[in-house]
């Protein structure tokens, strides 16, 4: 029987047939090797199968089932002292392949169980029937057929929709870590898809971390597999996901690719992320802080385009004459000697330079005074009271309403249903 290429952990089910089992061992080649067996077949072990393995193993041992015919008392077993041994032989998801060729039904289905974390295979041994495809075997005088499946094929169906729930729930990196685990386990036609929806979670948890260039690299990564899954005839719902991919992608090569010091989409961005913050995630604290950074960069990004002010590093002489006792007196930073304007500061100067933002601040000033002092009286702020999910979506509207930004026009991340 021909040679496969090295396989790292094979569990063989064994009852009896030593002539079936070298066959197997001989073909896989294990590097590490155990017996799942009753205690009175170690002696046929020892005498009708060691013996005959051409590539010993490095590493080998057995586990002995009590009654083979009890499928919970030898999961029971199985349960108990295989996770110990692949671990002490550094078993990975995927690494390890299971013999059934001499299983009774009860330790195939523990079996089956008990080894379904890190098995990617199962394999047998079966009678050959005259008119089957393929050439039969000679194994210890009789004819046999090869037969192997990856139960995880079928598996990954129900597990890819926790991990699409995981991403949907906005948890990107637990998401990533169970696509990348489905990944090792299908068959090898199967795990590009998975790995590419293990690359866009990642890409989406860059992104909410604001690293940007890593999200858009995983985010071209991922879609171009996608495309090609799609057009393959890939898991349901992946097309009607990929137009809101593509849109997110773009709009972080716009971002990325800007090389102004204030980027345009930097302030739709930090807008979408403290929806999310506020809907997905439910933490009001986090969404207000992110609200009030959004506010502060669509005065930043006017004053540096408009009127080539850095509100981080201002200079005294770029401001109109009544500013400047202002700044020289309360935007000095004692750390690096540099100008800074504050947040209202900002809007206030953008009013005195006749700029429209400024001028539409101080029209909402009565209206945004409390929400401000709501922001830093948080615990996030300066104070110690929660912030009001309620007074974060009064923020969001005035926001919207003082920029003239639209909903629509705010990246919004995909929904998978897979």
């Amino acid at each position: 029987m021909a040679h496969e290429q090295p396989t790292k952990v094979l569990v063989v089910a064994f009852t009896g047939d030593a002539a079936a089992a070298v066959a197997v061992i001989n073909r896989l080649q294990p590097e590490a090797l155990c017996f799942v067996l009753p205690e009175p077949a170690k002696t046929l072990v020892e005498s009708g199968v060691q013996p005959h393995i051409e590539r010993m193993p490095r590493r080998w041992d057995w586990l002995t089932l009590a009654d083979t015919l009890d499928v919970t008392a030898s999961h029971r077993v199985l349960a108990g002292a295989l996770p110990d041994l692949l671990k002490s032989w550094d078993v990975h998801p995927g690494d390890l392949v299971l013999d059934l060729t001499g299983a009774s039904p009860a330790m195939a289905g523990a079996l089956i169980l008990a080894t379904l974390p890190t098995s990617s295979r199962t394999v047998a041994l079966l009678p050959w029937i005259e008119g089957q495809e393929g050439e039969p075997i000679a194994v210890g005088g009789r004819s046999m057929r090869w037969v192997q499946g990856n139960l995880w094929d079928d598996v990954a169906l129900v597990s890819r929709h926790e991990a699409a729930d995981l991403f949907n729930r906005g948890m990107y990196s637990a998401a990533e870590k169970w696509f990348r685990e489905i990944e090792t386990k299908v068959s090898g036609g199967q795990k590009p898809t998975y790995r590419a929806f293990a690359d866009l979670a990642e890409g989406y948890e860059f992104w909410e971390r604001f690293h940007y260039r890593q999200a858009w690299d995983k985010l071209k990564t991922a879609t171009k597999a996608l495309e090609m899954a799609s057009l393959w005839g890939g898991p349901p719902g992946l097309s009607a996901a990929l137009p809101a991919i593509k849109a997110n992608a773009s709009f972080l090569e716009k971002l990325v690719l800007d090389p102004a010091a204030v980027k345009d989409a930097l302030a739709l961005d930090l807008l979408a992320h403290a929806g999310r913050r506020q809907r997905a995630g439910h933490d009001p604290e986090a969404a207000m802080l992110v609200l009030m950074r959004a506010l502060e960069s669509f005065a930043q990004r006017q004053l540096f385009k408009q009127h080539k002010i850095k509100t981080w590093d201002v200079q005294p002489e770029q401001l109109p004459q009544a500013f400047h006792d202002l700044c020289r007196l309360s935007w000095l930073d004692d750390l690096d000697g540099k100008y800074k304007i504050p947040l209202q500061g900002q809007f206030r100067l953008l009013a005195g330079l006749g700029d429209p933002l400024g001028q539409a601040f101080l029209r909402e000033w009565p209206i945004m005074k409390p929400l401000l002092d709501a922001a830093n009286h948080g615990v996030f702020g300066h104070g110690f009271e929660p912030v009001k999910s309620e007074r974060v979506q009064q923020l969001s509207d005035v926001v919207l309403k003082l920029t003239g930004v639209s909903e629509s026009s705010l990246p919004k991340f995909p929904t998978l249903a897979l």
